[in-house]
């Protein structure tokens, strides 16, 4: 009898839950228009944010914009541990340069969160590369994006993935 009473109250508090979230979600509804476009507009900002472009094959030039590109490179073949992926960046005439700062994420898309490395910043080496250790944790796909700055101000956003 116990558990039929129990039962019954847990049922009765389900159904006022349930009662309440649909007068809740009735007032959202109720909402004008031009808010639900501002939070489309709002949603829509925030995915153009995190788009990052998808990039050519390494050592294949990739353009930063009209003056600058790069191209990367893994030190060694990307094996579980720590790889060191290198990045160089060219000026339009071909002239190295080391005025931008970049950051790079590695990750496993497939457990995003999980693994991610979150932004960290290369490091320069004396022959103006920019160098960041990858830590390979486990087999799989692995993605690596790239986020390029000059003077406070982002300039592009590229990613690309790998297999071990």
């Amino acid at each position: 009898m116990k558990i039929n009473k129990y039962f019954l109250l847990t049922g009765l508090t389900i159904i006022a839950l349930s009662s309440s979230n649909l007068a809740f979600g009735q007032d959202d509804c109720t909402e004008s228009e031009s808010c639900s476009r501002k939070c489309a507009a709002a949603e829509k900002s925030q995915v153009k944010q995190t788009e990052f472009k998808q990039l050519p094959a390494a050592s294949k030039k990739c353009w930063i914009n009209e003056s600058n590109y790069f191209v990367y490179e893994f030190a060694d073949r990307p094996k579980l541990g720590t790889v060191v992926l290198k990045i160089r960046i060219f000026d339009k005439d071909g002239k190295q340069v080391t005025n931008l700062k970049v950051t790079g994420n590695s990750g496993m898309p497939s457990m995003r969160g999980a693994h991610d490395s979150g932004m960290v910043e290369f490091r320069l080496n004396k022959k103006g590369d920019y160098l960041l250790p990858v830590n390979i944790v486990m087999a799989g796909v692995w993605d690596v994006q790239l986020v390029f700055h000059q003077n406070g101000k982002e300039l592009f956003r590229g990613s690309f993935e790998f297999k071990i």
